[in-house]
């Protein structure tokens, strides 16, 4: 019963980072595509995690501002 449990909450957990993740990613790619596009043209990630990343967190700020 308690198995049970932990992996619906862990399955919910990783459901619910997967979508955050795909949501700032199509964010990014609305808001800011010259990096996305940069990155996959030269192959690089970090730009585009580094910006990921300030999306996210900027979100996380407006969410905490709000509240």
């Amino acid at each position: 019963m308690a198995s049970s449990r932990i992996s619906v909450s862990l399955s919910a957990g990783i459901a619910l980072v997967a979508a955050v993740f795909a949501a700032a990613l199509i964010w990014l790619l609305l808001s800011d595509p010259v990096t996305v596009a940069d990155a996959v043209s030269e192959g690089t990630l970090t730009p585009l995690f580094l910006e990921l990343t300030r999306v996210i967190y900027n979100a996380l700020l407006g969410l905490l501002d709000y509240l």
